[in-house]
């Protein structure tokens, strides 16, 4: 070292000088931290600047509460940030502000004298929002400091919790429940505004609490919210799971509790959006406050939807029990819990696959009662044999047709609006249909003439007979439908059946096929257009061919066509062959066009891909499933030069008069018009000249083609003019298998007569006894 030190400078003499005393203040102020500067440097002082720096320090023990707030953090002489030691630049020191004066700055000295005062005020200065960032640069001065995340996090939180707090603040409980006694009738209209029939399926009973069996109580809250006596009215798992899940794309879960769901039941509608849901959750955290759990559970036992028209588990248990809710056991319970999951899914009585997943559902309540200790082991090992209910009662006022008719509308509605059952049985709704009165008596009585003549006594073969029929407008308009004996007798639909073959009345759709899309006889050949003047061999027994060679089915025979009583037509033209229904042409041009483009065209022309059969030779004869409804409409895109509209039962929905959206079917063209025009030429050949001539005195316009299934177990005819398309079918089926049994001897013919003449003799007496011009 030097012995000779080099003369401080008097700025260098004043920064090693002791600091002056602090003013008096208060104790912020006096022992401010070395490691604050003003906040005119970001970076605190530089090597040359001591002096300054002493006067700053000695200027801000006396700054105001303002100003103090205004400091920042430093780092020691000569750091640049990041950590780096290089020389920091200096900066041009910010003004300080002016103290507040008056009230305001007497306020502020106060709340600094106040204890802790100083800490409050260093982590509020350390939190404060200054963006971009002062003192970096590039794109760290665009990126938020931890500080600053926690700070917005902080905000965000608070400002959510006002908002709900408020919102809290604001909910009020209705004071009136939605009002049962005002629930209506839904009426259903025929087309001509009349009314046709009237439903009142709702019921309800108020049952107290302690005349529901406590077994009863614990099915229901086991299955839907276990911790009822013990959550807020809400429950943040369970909403949190049912996100979890819909995101997933799992099973969905309601997520809400009993005290939410009688929310909805007694106070607000069934809307799922947000809003509603909202509300709910703030109505049940009030409710939960001021009722006891027991009142909330009995108003929601009181006001549930359980199917069938019933609401509460009084009407419940007299509906699926017929017995009153107080001789109930958690078996039964365990089922009519499980209805609060959708009766729609899970009453048994409506399907196979709902009795599967109640039974699946009971098994899983009664399981869960057993873990959450509210039902014994012992107990448990009883309940072995599912509860099955009764069946579902057949409202009074639909008799004959009309049960089969309103179930109809009732479905369409169901499909295209977003009316839930539970909305729809609450009533006040008014259907507008689209069936004519006179057509639909019409059909009735051609039908039970015929039923009238059959001796099932006498002839074997003319019990467990099931005639389907129903009657189609070009635009789609279901106008008249014959669905069964009687509705109160017979609850299926038959019009609507779906396991009966629809036999060569589906070769119509063959020849539309050809001659739209043209053959193909070679493989890998193009495809050449086809007339209806193209020649086929219309002799019986010949051999199904491929481009490759004839046809071998699974078994290992060749597959060859079967007319009708074995008869040979020779070479014959397609035409001919559809007009006199000649199977083996048929069968072959189907080969030609491709099943495939068969397949497409059935499609085209609005049959259900869920009722094709197997795509095999016999695909073209009608192993496909149809019902007579969406044959009939099949029939009506002939008869509209090959527009296709798919049938609907329902032109509108009101509720007290106001409109429901309710969309209506779209028109599409399925066929060119000239291959319409030629099928429609067809099948008035078929009826001037062939297979249908009995149908000639309804109209000399008429088309229609007889339909007979291979194995003789179901016989068909579909007509139509240009104002209304007919499909009757006639089968046997088994009421305890459900299987199609034949036709053979039915009304006394001949076990080898092939088919049956009363679908035609039913379609000649309806369209005789129709409307003019309809």
């Amino acid at each position: 070292m030097s012995k000779h030190r080099r003369k401080a400078s008097p700025s260098a003499r004043s920064a090693e000088s002791p600091p002056s005393p602090p003013s008096p203040g208060p104790p912020w102020a006096r022992e401010q931290s070395p490691r604050f500067a003003d906040a005119g440097s970001a970076d605190g002082p530089s090597a040359g600047s001591s002096a300054g720096s002493q006067a700053d320090r000695t200027a801000e023990s006396t700054a105001s509460p303002e100003q103090t707030l205004r400091l920042r953090i430093v780092r020691p002489a000569g750091a640049a940030p990041g950590g780096s030691r290089r020389a920091a630049r200096p900066r041009k020191r910010a003004k300080p502000s002016a103290a507040p004066s008056g009230a305001l700055g007497t306020a502020m000295a106060r709340v600094a004298a106040l204890p802790g005062a100083a800490v409050v005020l260093r982590l509020a200065r350390r939190l404060r929002w200054e963006y971009p960032r002062p003192g970096r640069t590039g794109f760290r001065r665009w990126v938020p400091s931890w500080r600053q995340w926690l700070g917005a996090v902080a905000y965000a939180v608070g400002g959510v919790t006002a908002v709900v707090m408020y919102a809290y603040w604001q909910a009020e409980i209705p004071e009136n429940l939605n009002s049962f006694a005002t629930q209506q009738d839904n009426v259903y209209y025929w087309s001509d505004g009349t009314e046709m029939a009237r439903t009142g399926w709702v019921s309800r009973q108020e049952m107290p609490l302690d005349k529901v069996p406590e077994g009863v109580q614990w099915a229901v809250l086991a299955a839907e919210n276990e911790t009822f006596y013990s959550d807020s009215g809400v429950s943040p798992k369970g909403i949190t799971r049912s996100l979890v899940r819909m995101v997933s794309g799992a099973e969905t879960q309601s997520g809400s509790t009993i005290t939410q769901q009688y929310v909805k039941n007694a106070y607000l509608s069934q809307d799922q959006t947000l809003s509603r849901k909202f509300t709910e959750m703030l109505i049940a955290v009030k409710l939960d406050n001021r009722m006891s759990k027991d009142e909330i559970l009995e108003g929601y036992l009181n006001t549930s939807w359980f199917g069938r028209g019933t609401y509460g588990i009084q009407r419940a248990a007299q509906a699926y029990y017929g017995k009153e809710v107080s001789q109930l056991n958690a078996s039964e319970g365990a089922f009519l819990a499980s209805l609060l999951k959708g009766a729609g899914l899970y009453d048994p009585t409506l399907s196979d696959a709902n009795r599967k997943r109640a039974v699946e559902r009971w098994e899983w309540t009664l399981d869960r009662m057993v873990r959450i200790g509210k039902l014994s082991r012992e107990e448990r090992a009883t309940y072995t044999t599912f509860p099955e209910p009764k069946e579902m009662p057949k409202a009074s006022g639909l008799s004959g047709q009309r049960g089969y008719l309103m179930e109809m509308a009732k479905a369409y509605v169901a499909k295209n609006t977003k009316i839930s059952d539970a909305e729809f049985d609450l009533g006040g709704y008014q259907i507008y249909t689209t069936f004519d009165k006179a057509r639909v008596e019409a059909l009735d009585k051609a039908v039970r003439k015929v039923r009238d003549g059959l001796d099932p006594e006498r002839r074997p073969a003319d019990t467990h007979v099931r005639i389907g029929a129903a009657s189609i407008a070009p635009d789609g308009r279901i106008l008249a439908v014959n669905g069964g004996v009687d509705y109160l007798k017979q609850g299926f639909n038959d019009a609507n059946q779906v396991n009966v073959p629809a036999g060569t009345s589906f070769t119509p759709i063959v020849y539309a096929a050809a001659l739209r899309d043209g053959v193909q006889k070679e493989r890998g050949a193009k495809r050449t257009p086809i007339t209806p003047a193209a020649k086929y061999n219309g002799d019986d027994k010949v051999a199904v061919r491929t481009p490759e060679g004839p046809y071998w089915d699974r078994s290992g025979k060749i597959v060859k066509a079967a007319n009708d009583g074995g008869k040979s037509w020779g070479t014959i033209t397609l035409r001919d062959a559809m007009v006199n229904s000649v199977n083996g042409p048929l069968l072959q041009l189907g080969m030609d066009v491709g099943l495939d483009r068969v397949r497409q065209a059935a499609l085209d022309v609005g049959l259900l891909e869920s009722s094709f059969g197997r795509q095999v030779p016999a695909f073209s004869l009608g192993n496909s499933t149809p019902s007579a409804i969406r044959m009939a409409g099949a029939y009506a895109a002939f008869a509209a030069d090959g527009m296709r509209t798919d049938p609907y039962s329902v032109v509108k929905v009101t509720r007290n008069g106001n409109g429901i959206a309710l969309p209506r079917p779209t028109t599409e063209r399925a066929l060119p018009a000239e291959v319409a025009s030629a099928v429609t030429d067809a099948l008035r050949g078929a009826v001037q000249n062939g297979t249908a001539q009995a149908a000639k005195s309804v109209d000399p316009r008429a088309a229609g083609k007889t339909g007979t299934e291979q194995e003789n177990k179901a016989s068909w005819f579909v007509g139509y003019t240009d104002k209304v398309s007919t499909a009757v079918s006639l089968f046997r089926m088994d009421p305890k298998t459900l299987e199609v049994l034949p036709l053979n001897g039915l009304g006394g013919a001949p076990a080898s007569a092939v088919g049956s003449p009363y679908p035609l003799q039913i379609w000649t007496d309806y369209m005789k006894a129709s409307p003019a011009g309809r």
